[in-house]
């Protein structure tokens, strides 16, 4: 797929909760500006694995809320 492609697809795309999470957690961690200057790609493993873990916490913990809301 050509650049060009590429960034066309990506202005039609819906953000979602996650991609909420990860800019938020990019922030947090101080990796916001490599992120938006370099791309996500510009990220290292270690940094990507760390984003990944939290969105998996902030995930589980309102699947948490969520059920203890129904029981109530």
């Amino acid at each position: 797929m050509s650049k060009k492609n590429r960034d066309k697809n990506k202005k039609f795309k819906i953000e979602t909760l996650e991609d909420k999470w990860k800019y938020e957690i990019a922030s947090e961690l101080g990796l916001l500006d490599k992120v938006l200057s370099d791309g996500w790609g510009g990220l290292t493993a270690k940094e990507t694995g760390r984003i990944g873990g939290l969105i998996t916490v902030r995930k589980k913990k309102m699947k948490k809320q969520q059920e203890q809301k129904q029981e109530a």
